[in-house]
């Protein structure tokens, strides 16, 4: 994800050794903060997303589960009345929706993996943040007692020069306050397409598979008389 991918990015990011060598350590501060809380909307965007997503896929694991029981239920009443045929179908049915159950069962635990990487992106994005502006701080602090020393020295330098005209050269400004380094974001985890469970299953073996539990459903019933 290219959002993923620019987020570990500003995380490895060594704010102070930027602001260091950058010829105007102001302007790339301001832009180093605006670019992470541009990110930082994003990302708070797909988190939300991606949850949402998570739900809707849990809601839909359970229908189908529900619905798998509902037919195997119709295919137990199907062979109490005898009717062997109404059985298969309602069996085939339900092994439909099992299977469904099962793929989205596989989708809902990759998007709940998403979701964690996405909210673990975001909280250190967050503390990166924060680290950033407290450099910031450091920084402008440091840029005005520099230009107050300058100040100082220019009037003190014309007054033992005589010359009211004389200009200090700019001093060049360096930041030695050491930021603490941001934590790498985990790599969002692939997302793993379930295998077609269609292709699990041939038509001779799904057959089987029908004639197997109606046999087991015949047992059951004749356990029961």
């Amino acid at each position: 994800m290219a959002l993923l991918e620019r987020v570990t990015t500003l995380l490895r990011a060594n704010i102070t050794d930027l602001l260091k060598q950058a010829e105007d350590p102001e302007k790339l501060a301001r832009q180093l903060i605006l670019d992470m809380e541009n990110q930082l909307i994003q990302v708070k965007t797909q988190v939300a997303i991606a949850i949402a997503d998570q739900h809707l896929l849990l809601q839909k694991k359970t229908e189908q589960e529900e619905a798998h029981a509902l037919w195997q239920r119709k295919a137990e009443a199907a062979v109490a009345k005898g009717h062997d045929d109404l059985a298969r179908a309602a069996l085939e049915r339900a092994l439909s929706h099992q299977r469904m159950a099962e793929s989205l069962g596989h989708q809902h635990a990759d998007q709940a993996a998403e979701a964690d990487t996405l909210r673990g992106a975001y909280t250190r994005l967050q503390q990166k943040l924060r680290e950033t502006q407290a450099s910031v701080e450091i920084l402008a602090a440091q840029l005005r007692r520099n230009r107050a020393i300058q100040r100082a020295t220019a009037a003190q330098t014309a007054i033992q020069e005589g010359s009211r005209g004389s200009k200090l050269a700019p001093l060049k400004l360096r930041v030695d306050q050491t930021a603490s380094h941001g934590r790498a974001a985990r790599t969002m985890m692939n997302a793993v397409t379930p295998e077609s469970l269609d292709e699990r299953f041939s038509s001779g073996e799904q057959s089987d598979q029908i004639e197997a539990l109606l046999l087991e459903l015949k047992e059951r019933k004749t356990r029961l008389s």
